[in-house]
């Protein structure tokens, strides 16, 4: 029985969190830093969008945008109660073709 003191080596580690991916072998692509810097530009630009439509349009500008209508509705309450999710929707979307692109550019696609 071994001593509690002992430990067996640990098994291979996952990359600490914020590290650059590798790609399904487990080595990293050619230009890890470069890959990793797209993907969160990337991530940046698509949430810098959602706040916008989220927090701008559903909460800061929510009294000018009343005074339009979409569908019978004030364009604020709209943006407030629909259109933040739709628009989360979209954004995911754009966010797993980009990332498609991506990963074939830096040849880390399956």
């Amino acid at each position: 029985m071994p001593d509690s003191a002992q430990t067996a080596p640990a098994a291979t580690e996952p990359p600490a969190s914020g590290s650059p991916p590798s790609d399904v072998s487990g080595t990293p692509p050619s230009d890890a830093s470069g890959y990793w810097r797209a993907n969160l530009r990337i991530m940046a630009m698509l949430l810098a969008v959602w706040f916008a439509c989220s927090y701008v349009l559903g909460i800061v500008l929510v009294e000018p945008l009343n005074q339009l209508r979409l569908g019978g509705f004030p364009l604020g309450f709209w943006f407030a109660q629909q259109g933040s999710i739709l628009v989360f929707i979209l954004l995911i979307l754009v966010y797993a073709l980009w990332m498609d692109r991506l990963d074939r550019r830096y040849g880390v696609d399956r």
